[in-house]
């Protein structure tokens, strides 16, 4: 179901206001979900079919051994077909995909003025610690 042009707009506002509010997070849920490729895909796929059967020859000839084999190379090769290879830092991502030095430096956060959304929760916690106390 699409969004209503008001839905989209205040979608649009809100992930403008959090990539002005943190940069970084903005950038790492963005690229959060790498792409891979379909080999990778299939090569977890075949692998896990090889474990599988190995496994089931291996429950069939009442072979210990082999049952423990043929699960290890199905569980291998399943996880490192579905699963997410970060070669890179997740720091060092950008929206685009290329490559960028995120590293702030202590100069540049110290000037950096606090978002207004920090600002009332550092303020709500300091009135229940003062209320409390």
């Amino acid at each position: 179901m699409p969004l209503s042009e008001y839905e989209q707009r205040m979608l649009d506002q809100m992930e403008r206001a959090l990539t002005n509010d943190d940069p970084r997070l903005a950038n790492a849920l963005q690229s959060a979900k790498p792409r891979r490729s379909v080999t990778r895909y299939a090569i977890g796929i075949g692998g896990g079919v090889v474990g599988l059967l190995v496994l089931i020859l291996g429950a069939v000839a009442e072979n210990v051994y082999a049952g423990i084999v043929g699960f290890v190379v199905m569980f291998a090769a399943v996880a490192w077909g579905f699963l997410t290879s970060s070669r890179l830092p997740a720091g060092r991502r950008t929206i685009d995909g290329t490559t960028a030095d995120l590293a702030v430096d202590a100069k540049n956060t110290a000037s950096k003025p606090k978002s207004a959304f920090m600002d009332r929760l550092e303020e709500r916690w300091d009135r229940r610690n003062h209320q409390q106390g």
